[in-house]
Order: structure tokens, then sequence, then C-alpha cells
């Protein structure tokens, strides 16, 4: 039996060695990458641009924070009026949805800035109330932008976790007595979080990449500092070598808090 057990388990475990063999191999060559880089690269304008790459590093920081918060706060909604909404509010949801997600992040954020943008100052209430110092900046439509695609993509992905929570954990809250909105609090929205949050994960990976296109309509984030240097150096790789590395470190960041908190919640059989 103790045979048959070790044959079937070594082809399982042979792919997995070499898997990780073929992940070290991957980090070899990136820090030998790196280590290249550094040693032979020009790196003297480092300190000369290193407040702007903070300012920049916040701006995207700031974008990508609010924008995955607001836009959250929106899918909730969104995805629930989906599953449970009158056709009233379930149509306009699912046509939102199919918009945003069917057109280009960057034809959305030119509309907002080179649309709406063009049109407030030619309106006197808006030139006049306390929203216009903000709306003749240009980061609140990129924070809109993001926040609206955001929204659209997590929409989605909040409609399949709440329609795949069984039927039978909601019957059973309502058996307790709870009311809908009890069990909206105690039992769906958890549970359908608790479903979600790999591919939130992954979408929040996807809008950090997404806050350069904010550099587009002359929010110096950190994507807009790298290029100011390209301009005023004439350099090319080691700027976007810094840029890739920067991402690099917020995205495996970002993967390690979401892991964390998938991990410290408790699923069935632990």
């Amino acid at each position: 039996m103790s045979a048959v057990a070790s044959a079937t388990a070594a082809p399982d475990q042979a792919p997995t060695r070499r898997l990780q063999t073929h992940r070290v191999i991957l980090v070899l060559v990136a820090l030998a990458l790196i280590g290249m880089a550094i040693a032979f690269g020009r790196w003297d304008w480092l300190p000369r641009y290193g407040p702007r790459l903070w300012s920049g590093l916040l701006m995207t920081l700031a974008m990508l924070a609010g924008s995955a918060c607001l836009g959250f706060l929106l899918a909730v909604p969104l995805g629930l009026v989906q599953v449970t909404g009158p056709v009233w509010l379930k149509v306009p949801a699912q046509a939102f949805c199919t918009v945003i997600r069917g057109t280009p992040l960057l034809l959305q954020l030119w509309l907002l800035y080179y649309g709406l943008g063009s049109l407030f100052p030619s309106i006197p209430e808006i030139r006049t109330s306390f929203l216009w110092p903000y709306l003749r900046e240009a980061w609140p439509y990129g924070l809109a932008a993001l926040t609206i695609s955001f929204a659209a993509y997590e929409g989605e992905v909040m409609r399949g976790a709440f329609a795949g929570v069984p039927a039978g954990e909601l019957q059973a809250a309502r058996a307790f007595g709870m009311s809908r909105g009890q069990t909206l609090r105690r039992i769906w929205l958890p549970r359908a979080l608790h479903r979600a949050l790999p591919t939130l994960s992954g979408e929040t990976v996807l809008q950090l990449k997404s806050t350069p296109l904010v550099a587009t309509i002359t929010v110096v984030d950190l994507y807009g500092v790298i290029s100011r240097v390209r301009q005023e150096t004439y350099l090319v790789y080691e700027p976007l070598l810094l840029l890739a590395a920067i991402y690099m470190i917020l995205t495996a960041i970002l993967v390690l808090v979401f892991r964390f908190f998938e991990n410290r919640i408790p699923t069935r059989g632990h």
C-alpha cells in the first residue's frame, strides 16, 4: 500500500520541483539584470529627482487607494441590485458595467477631462461654487475615471459573489428571525466578500497598473515624473528600470496584504 502511495505521489511532486526550479532561475536572472543595471547604468540623476519621485509616488498611491475604496463602495450596490434589485435598478446597473467594461479607460479619462473639464468653466454657477478650485485641477477627473472603471469591473465580480452564496445560508438566517438588512450585514455580504477577495486582489493590481494613464491629463504621478526625467536627462533605460522596480515592489506588497487577509478568513474544514 505504501509503495502504491509513493508511486502516485512521485508524479505530483516532480512537476512541483520543476516549477520551483523554474521560479528560482527566473529570480536569479532578474537579480542578475538588476545588478548589471545598477553597476553599469547612470544613476547620478537620482538624488536630484528624489523629491519629485517621492511626490509622484504619493500621488500614485493616493489615486490607487482613493479609486479602489470609492470604486468598491460603488461595486457592492452595483452587484447587489443585479442579483436582487428591481428591473428599474438592475437594468441601469447592467448597462453601466457593460459600457464601462466595453470601452477603454483612456477614452473614459479623456471624455471626463476634455469633455466635462472644458464644459464646467462655461457654467457660472460652478465657477462661483466651492467646487471650482478642485474642478479646475486635473486630478479629480483622473480619480473619477479610475473609480468608475474599478466600480464597473468589481461590480461584476460582486454580482457573481452575491449570486454564489448558497441560498440555504440565507434561508437559515431568515429562519432565525433576521431581517433582510441583518441577513445582508451578517451573512450575505461577508460570504460574498470571502468569495470575491482573490479576484479583488487581482483587480487592485490591475488598478495600480492603470494609474499611469492619469499622466496623460497632466497629473504628475510616478510615471509623469519618470517621463520628465527622460525628457530632461535624455536617459531611457535607467528611469524605466526604476519605474518597473517600484511597480513590482508595490504589486508584491498588494499581493502579500490580500493574501494575509485571505489566510485570516476562516474556511470550512479549518
